[in-house]
């Protein structure tokens, strides 16, 4: 799926919760696709990559993304109201 015929049905910092989206997805046989983000301090070139991530909270170190295909977007978003 090319990025300009998908539509985001989430964002978020729970990997929990990406998972119940995507199982949910899935039992509804909705196609999708998921990538992660690392938002860590220790992930970027710098000085402080070289110190580690001392007082860096670990639950917002990645961010979930899981898209649907455009003409997916709407059942997907009936089958995620009530999540």
């Amino acid at each position: 799926m090319w990025f300009w015929e998908r539509r985001e049905v989430y964002m978020g910092l729970s990997m929990e919760k990406c998972g119940k989206v995507r199982d949910k997805l899935t039992a509804a046989g909705i196609p999708y696709r998921y990538r992660t983000v690392n938002n860590s301090q220790a992930s970027l070139i710098s000085r402080r990559a070289r110190t580690g991530t001392f007082g860096e909270k670990s639950e917002f170190a990645i961010t979930y993304y899981v898209y649907v295909h455009k003409k997916d977007y709407e059942r997907a978003g009936q089958v995620l109201r009530n999540l």
